[in-house]
């Protein structure tokens, strides 16, 4: 079978392209690898990006599978009630065993009492994650 010439030349700028790619999706992954105090301050920063953000299902995602199968995403949600508007949160530290790690996290919230108008509230909590399947997950009681 003949080749056309434009495919020819084709063939080497598509292989980058798909290397390129590949590069991409490995490097994506390896954002989960390190140590351990690393990969937990990176996933429970998304778990408390996404709960500001009233995006449920990305931070039931990132609870255990233990849980996931207890409750379902609309258990996860409902937990939630509106008596604290969370307005920001960050990771303030991160101390790891080898199966579990403590996040201590930096919350901002601001209080919703009917007729008082209360600024933000900067308080600190701490979070358990733990390592299952290979891969540190958010703990809550189910």
């Amino acid at each position: 079978m003949k080749t056309h010439s434009w495919i020819r030349s084709r063939r080497p700028l598509w292989m980058s392209a798909l290397a390129a790619a590949t590069a991409l999706s490995m490097a994506g992954c390896a954002t989960f690898s390190g140590p351990p105090e690393k990969v937990v301050e990176q996933r429970a920063g998304e778990y408390w990006k996404a709960r500001i953000a009233g995006d449920y299902a990305t931070a039931y995602k990132l609870s255990t599978p233990s849980y996931r199968q207890l409750k379902t995403l609309e258990q996860f949600r409902t937990q939630f009630g509106p008596g604290v508007s969370v307005q920001d949160a960050e990771v303030a530290s991160v101390a790891c065993e080898p199966q579990k790690c403590t996040a201590r996290m930096k919350i901002s919230a601001k209080p919703l009492l009917i007729g008082m108008k209360l600024g933000t509230i900067p308080l600190y909590m701490d979070e358990i994650w733990l390592l299952e399947d290979g891969q540190w997950w958010h703990y809550q009681e189910p």
